[in-house]
């Protein structure tokens, strides 16, 4: 099959690692070149270490590298059998996509995307295919995590969640299918907990390394919350935080004043080298 993945960033470049680990031909398309070179040495990098585990041999790493390619026009991408949209977290940028897939792309094609908490169905309703619209959550990092997010919008046929759930198999992801609410199942859990941690450093309860090891040690975490914020993005926690606030208005769901001081600063985790922690 060939897929096409619209975003070469960290989520963008890990999905099209998998679909070429599994054998599909994927073109991987991205608006600047810069992305386009970063996203090929980030999956070069990926795979070296699964040649170094042992997981794969170094002719399967070059046979993966040469199924994808890279491009910066999406007319290129005509002739996929199945999308995954993988830009970043603006709905209107994510309708514009889908409007300009609709029309390039034949009525069959079914257009999924990996939001981590945008309403699918809107998605799905700026398309002449509402039907073929799917939301497929994967988890970073991609390559090793096992997890992908089905989320089916209000006008998702069964057919659609069907070839989806088959795809996401034959990636060798585990797939577990939502409905489409704010947040879905993961962030509608994960984020309030980050959030929660937030405040409780906000308010003094305890110091940010306090918070991690009680969830770790305490709650059998593997990572403690705020470190996960950092490794995420605050930026992206408070996303989908704003996401939850206002699909449920709910005040549960309002986003820690620390949170919000920090995306201010530019305090945005590992990516910046400051959140919670230095890095």
């Amino acid at each position: 099959m060939k897929i096409a993945v619209i975003g070469a960033g960290t989520m963008g470049n890990g999905i099209a690692q998998i679909c070429a680990m599994a054998g599909h031909h994927v073109v991987m398309r991205d608006i600047d070149q810069k992305f386009i070179d970063n996203a090929f040495s980030s999956i070069e990098k990926s795979l070296s270490k699964f040649v170094r585990k042992g997981v794969i041999t170094e002719k399967e790493k070059e046979e993966t590298l040469s199924r994808i390619k890279g491009t910066l026009q999406l007319s290129d991408c005509r002739d996929a059998e199945f999308v995954i949209e993988a830009v970043i977290e603006d709905l209107n940028l994510k309708k514009d996509i889908f409007r300009e897939l609709d029309a390039l792309l034949p009525h069959e094609v079914i257009l999924a995307t990996n939001t981590s908490s945008l309403p699918v169905t809107e998605l799905a309703a700026a398309t002449s295919r509402p039907d073929k619209v799917i939301g497929m959550h994967f988890m970073n990092p991609v390559p090793l995590m096992k997890l992908v997010e089905i989320i089916r919008a209000l006008t998702t046929s069964d057919e659609t969640t069907q070839k989806t759930v088959e795809l996401t198999t034959q990636l060798g992801k585990t797939p577990v299918e939502a409905n489409d609410y704010p947040g879905f199942i993961s962030n509608r859990v994960l984020c309030p907990m980050i959030n929660e941690a937030i405040f409780c450093l906000y308010e003094g309860i305890g110091t940010a390394e306090a918070i991690d090891t009680v969830m770790k040690l305490g709650m059998n975490h593997p990572m403690g919350p705020l470190a996960l914020a950092d490794l995420i993005g605050l930026d992206v926690v408070l996303a989908v935080m704003n996401v939850l606030y206002t699909g449920f208005k709910d005040s549960k769901y309002r986003p820690c004043p620390l949170l919000v001081k920090m995306v201010e600063a530019g305090h945005l985790g590992r990516k910046t080298g400051k959140g919670f922690y230095e890095y």
